[in-house]
């Protein structure tokens, strides 16, 4: 990001703030040595990023013990403006009988709920966000945002 280009990084604190607003992210995580991206709702606990999903499921296979990404976010095509937030950190689903029976309570509620389900916490360690605001940019202000090409 470049000053006055548009964007405005956001620090930890407003980034974790927005995430909390979003109903859905994506994790970002290595399948069969590729790329795999899905599409997860969430919750925040102490600033961590949970899961909830099947303990049988590819996704709490494939992400416990290692370091994934996060991504949510939440785009205005009209006023062509909107935030992106990523936490990266590790993954690990929670083995913790009291801590699994507390997210059970608190945490997120699934989507798709299964007879067995596990919680996968992601510890940030890198919390970035950026926000674009709407028709403004390096090159000035864009008369046309906001407006539709329809």
């Amino acid at each position: 990001m470049y000053p006055d280009d548009g964007f405005r990084e956001l620090d930890r604190q407003e980034s974790l703030t927005l995430l909390a607003r979003a109903p859905v992210g994506r994790i970002v995580h290595t399948r069969k040595a590729l790329p795999a991206i899905l599409p997860v709702n969430f919750g925040l606990d102490d600033g961590a990023v949970v899961l909830r999903t099947s303990v049988a499921s590819e996704l709490a296979r494939s992400v416990d013990g290692v370091v994934v990404a996060f991504e949510a976010d939440e785009v205005d095509a009209v006023a062509q403006s909107g935030w992106s937030v990523v936490v990266t950190g590790r993954a690990s689903v929670v083995t913790d009988p009291a801590e699994h029976e507390r997210l059970r309570r608190v945490g997120p509620r699934s989507w798709a709920p299964s007879p067995r389900e596990v919680f996968v916490r992601i510890e940030p360690e890198l919390v970035t966000g950026r926000e674009l605001v709407g028709g403004r940019t390096l090159y000035g202000v864009d008369p046309t945002a906001g407006q539709s090409t329809a």
